[in-house]
């Protein structure tokens, strides 16, 4: 990162090595923090505030429910204001350390009814069901995402033009190919420590786009894990002066868009022959293929509509199809799966600003509960 990005940015001017003074005070025993996470009205921003408490929790019900201003985050009006956070999962916190933890919380209204963007209760919903219980659904999400400037352009880009075209960018090593390692390396550590199941990371086609994984996770706790990693991926970028966007096509033209592709297996999937079982899935998915497009970007599919344009490895909007190793299909089945006879399948069209829960959430209905 240049000085002049570094002047632009009040967050990466400050000195982060003053903190360690503080952080290095004894923490009482007795009490730790624990940072609460929520999802905001927008249905992609992410929210947060801290409290501290006396004594470690077991589980997250052993939390205290908490409240929040919802008319500053969209989900509510000044003279009713206050929203429910309930505690749902915990993790370790990898930026105060010690006991102190970061808490995933749903949101509910003063009436206790779910908000709008409350996506997680219907989700595990089908994930309680026992047909899904029985199969044991495993999702393993590619988060894709592109760094910023402060004045929101890609990171490292020329202030007047465009960086060289596409090909040495994916998977590249080097000054000329890479942008913002650092923070990719202490998203992957922090994740790690926190533990979400972190399984691997690129530098993705668009220089300054990046991609890590999670998973396998189990049912709901893959909407939970996807989302802690993002919180995370945020933080430690605003410590760096940097914005993390998830925007699905954040430079217009002849440049990948970003997504948040995601693999599925059952446990019959897994098992022998399970491709016969992988080839029904992708015949359900292929009659609703309009109802997922709807549940894969928080805009009912505006945003995915910029991305899935049958260009740039994706497919087009409008039609769904499959393929064994295909990047241009809706469906992709991995040749290692196709020569196996069983396995999983990736399903390219979610957005990168997708909610997980609703993608599992379809995913499971469609596939496993045939709804």
């Amino acid at each position: 990162m240049s000085r002049k990005m570094l002047k632009d940015s009040p967050n990466a001017a400050l000195d982060k090595s003053l903190l360690n003074r503080y952080f290095d005070l004894p923490q009482p025993d007795n009490k730790f923090q624990a940072e609460y996470i929520w999802i905001d009205g927008t249905g992609e921003g992410l929210r947060s505030k801290t409290r501290t408490l006396n004594g470690i929790p077991n589980k997250p019900s052993d939390l205290p429910i908490w409240t929040y201003d919802g008319s500053s985050t969209y989900q509510a009006h000044g003279e009713n204001s206050e929203i429910f956070l309930c505690p749902v999962a915990i993790y370790k916190d990898p930026f105060r350390r010690n006991n102190n933890i970061l808490v995933l919380c749903e949101t509910y209204n003063f009436d206790h009814t779910p908000t709008a963007t409350n996506k997680r209760l219907a989700c595990k919903d089908a994930m309680d069901s026992p047909a899904v219980k029985k199969e044991e659904p495993w999702f393993g999400i590619e988060q894709e995402y592109t760094f910023l400037d402060i004045d929101g352009r890609p990171l490292g880009w020329p202030k007047n033009g465009f960086p060289g075209p596409q090909g040495p960018y994916y998977c590249g090593v080097g000054a000329n190919r890479v942008i913002a390692r650092e923070i990719v390396e202490a998203h992957y550590r922090a994740c790690l420590y926190a533990n979400v199941p972190i399984c691997g990371t690129n530098a993705e086609v668009m220089p300054s786009q990046w991609e890590y994984q999670v998973g396998p996770s189990v049912g709901i706790s893959a909407g939970d894990d996807l989302w802690i990693s993002r919180f995370i991926l945020h933080r430690i970028a605003e410590e760096y002066g940097v914005i993390v966007t998830l925007d699905p096509k954040p430079v217009e033209g002849n440049w990948n868009g970003a997504g948040a592709h995601t693999n599925f297996s059952t446990k019959a999937m897994r098992s022998d022959n399970g491709i016969i079982e992988i080839d029904r899935a992708i015949e359900r998915l292929s009659k609703k293929h309009n109802k997922h497009i709807q549940a894969y970007d928080p805009r009912e599919g505006k945003d995915n509509e910029r991305r899935l344009t049958g260009k740039c490895e994706t497919s087009s909007i409008h039609d769904f199809s499959s393929g064994v190793a295909n990047r241009n299909a809706s469906i992709r089945v991995p040749r290692s799966v196709a020569e196996e006879k069983k396995g999983y399948l990736e399903d390219r069209r979610p957005s990168s600003n997708c909610d997980p829960y609703s993608v599992t959430n379809a995913l499971v209905r469609t596939c496993i509960l045939n709804e």
